[in-house]
Order: structure tokens, then C-alpha cells, then sequence
């Protein structure tokens, strides 16, 4: 199932890098590369929190 671009709540909370337009989104909103992304999310896992903390340390 193709996951909504309109979707808020838990889903605003997770980051999925199966979604173009996720990856898009996140890379802009933190200001990094879709590498920088995937590395934090591979180290720190999905939660957007925990990837921004690592992003921006």
C-alpha cells in the first residue's frame, strides 16, 4: 500500500525511506543529503527525533 502524503500524527513521527517524496521532505527539512539521511536512520534508527538529534549534533 502506498503510504499518504497527507497523513499526519504517528506517521509525521517515522521516517520511511521506502517513499520518494519522504526522503524529499526529510532532506530538506534537516537540511542534508538522502546519504546523510540513510546514514542516520541506519544508525539511530526511524524516529524523526532521534535523526535529527544525530543530524544536528
Amino acid at each position: 500500500m502506498a503510504d499518504d502524503p497527507k497523513k499526519t500524527g504517528l506517521d509525521r513521527k517515522l521516517i520511511s525511506l521506502n517513499e520518494a517524496h519522504e526522503v524529499r521532505s526529510w532532506t530538506v527539512r534537516f537540511h542534508c543529503t538522502e546519504a546523510e539521511l540513510r546514514e542516520a536512520v541506519a544508525k539511530v534508527g526511524h524516529s524523526v527525533e532521534k535523526v535529527q538529534e544525530y543530524l544536528h549534533r
